[in-house]
């Protein structure tokens, strides 16, 4: 009859704990690809995109600087924080068994035993394992276990996002290094024709022909040369130093980077278009997709909070009173049963939880969201700064050409004594500034191109297998 009543209060238990589950829902909707405007077909880039630039040194950075950069091994450590924290969720849906033992010497009252052993002081002994196991008949468990594992791969995720990053920063730092080799070269140029000037002008005052003001001019300008070719050489320097910290090297490093043989005017194809699977091929997006994948199993968390717990308990050992009955058949012991537990008043606990699951799910939403809107524009921005780079290219590529057929008739009109020298000079000295415009305007080509790259996701390939590296054991 004990048992017919028990179970409609079990039942009701039971019933209670479902109906207080709030009914509070997301508010922010996830962006869907079909309202962004993208293309249909996919940008092919390769997993090494960076050898299309053709510089063997530029390969080897870069592969240096993924192998030993701090930011990315600091990345590594929290993939594999992440990783752990899935096998410490999922050891909660095993069975945890736990031993203890331990011997005491007690005074036992008489009024808790009859004498003999009431009244005097003996040893006892106590050894045991329990068993504790969690049926997680609600999915509570698992659903953190999901939760943690999306966390994992979100983690995953920005450590191939700092890779890419790493990458980008290396090669942009490379193109401007070979800018400035380039810039040092048409500066020694500069100088070079403005000492000539020099000379010109300092033998037409000798030989009255010119005033000191031309003489002024000239000196004047052969050190706004030697301001550039500085200017150029100290940003080499700088470069090369920012190139050593991005590899994870110091200035031991420094003599070991040489000038590049990246050539500033042949620049790779990139695509043109913004791909249809533009969000599934940058991991800091797809990141954002497994940190909504969290929050919902989050959700599904403080969601089980409101429903009951049921345990299996057991306990078997050994307890004795006096050292010499411990290990006798009737020191031994055990029981075992079924616990069920039920939230019934938490203070408005509970609520507030799920309150607050339900608000890092629309928190991560909005985040992702944003990070597509600004995936999308950067990516639009990327391909118009390419175009934009190539017309700019071809038109300062027109001016230095028109610029050098002027100098060729200059010094056919000198040599045919229809020309004057100092026009010839001017004429050079206009070419050289075009000259190095045009290196700025190559270098901003490939720098548009790699932005694109990284806008587009770089090679990251979603399928291949994310792992982070084994930490080294550096107690051993």
């Amino acid at each position: 009859m004990k048992r017919v009543i028990a179970f409609p209060a079990v039942a009701a238990m039971l019933l209670a704990g479902c109906a207080a589950v709030p009914h509070e829902g997301p508010q922010v909707a996830q962006v869907q690809e079909g309202s962004l405007g993208l293309e249909s077909g996919t940008a092919k880039i390769g997993a090494d995109w960076w050898t299309a630039f053709g510089d063997p040194q530029l390969d080897a950075l870069i592969q240096a600087g993924l192998a030993g950069n701090p930011s990315l091994a600091a990345a590594e450590a929290r993939v594999r924080a992440a990783s752990a924290e899935v096998q410490v969720e999922h050891s909660a849906l095993l069975p945890h068994v736990n031993g203890s033992a331990q011997v005491m010497r007690a005074r036992i009252g008489d009024k808790l035993a009859p004498p003999p052993i009431g009244g005097n002081t003996a040893n006892i002994a106590i050894a045991g394992a329990n068993l504790d196991w969690d049926l997680d008949l609600f999915g509570r468990q698992r659903s953190a276990v999901r939760q943690a594992s999306a966390s994992a791969d979100a983690a995953r995720l920005d450590s191939a996002a700092a890779r890419l990053s790493l990458s980008v920063a290396i090669a942009q730092a490379y193109v401007r290094l070979a800018q400035a080799n380039r810039l040092i070269e048409v500066a020694d140029g500069f100088v070079d024709t403005r000492q000539k000037a020099l000379g010109y002008a300092q033998a037409r005052v000798k030989n009255q022909l010119s005033s000191q003001f031309q003489l002024k001019q000239a000196e004047t300008l052969l050190a706004e040369a030697e301001q550039v070719r500085t200017q150029a050489t100290r940003q080499r320097d700088v470069l090369i130093h920012a190139l050593a910290a991005l590899v994870g090297r110091g200035a031991d490093f420094y003599p070991q980077i040489g000038k590049p043989t990246l050539a500033l005017d042949r620049a790779p194809v990139v695509p043109e278009m913004l791909p249809a699977d533009l969000l599934g091929r940058r991991p800091d997006l797809l990141a954002g997709q497994a940190r909504i994948e969290a929050a919902v199993q989050g959700r599904k968390v403080a969601r089980a909070a409101f429903l009951p717990d049921v345990s299996i308990t057991a306990l078997a050992g050994l307890a004795s009173v006096g050292l010499s009955n411990f290990f006798t058949g009737g020191a031994g012991s055990f029981s075992g049963g079924a616990a069920l537990s039920l939230p019934i008043f938490e203070g408005g606990r509970l609520r507030a939880q799920y309150r607050g699951a339900t608000a890092d799910l629309d928190g991560a939403v909005a985040s992702y969201d944003n990070a597509v809107l600004n995936a999308v524009r950067e990516s639009a921005d990327a391909i118009t700064n390419v175009r934009s780079a190539d017309e700019d290219l071809a038109e300062q590529g027109r001016v230095v050409q028109g610029l050098r057929d002027t100098v060729r008739l200059d010094q056919v009109r000198v040599r045919t004594g229809l020309g004057s020298q100092l026009d010839a000079i001017d004429s050079g000295f206009r070419l050289l500034e075009a000259e190095q415009a045009l290196v700025g305007v190559q270098a901003d080509a490939l720098t548009r191109r790699i932005q694109l790259i990284a806008a587009l996701g770089g090679g990251f390939d979603p399928l291949a297998p994310r792992q982070a590296a084994p930490a080294a054991d550096t107690h051993s």
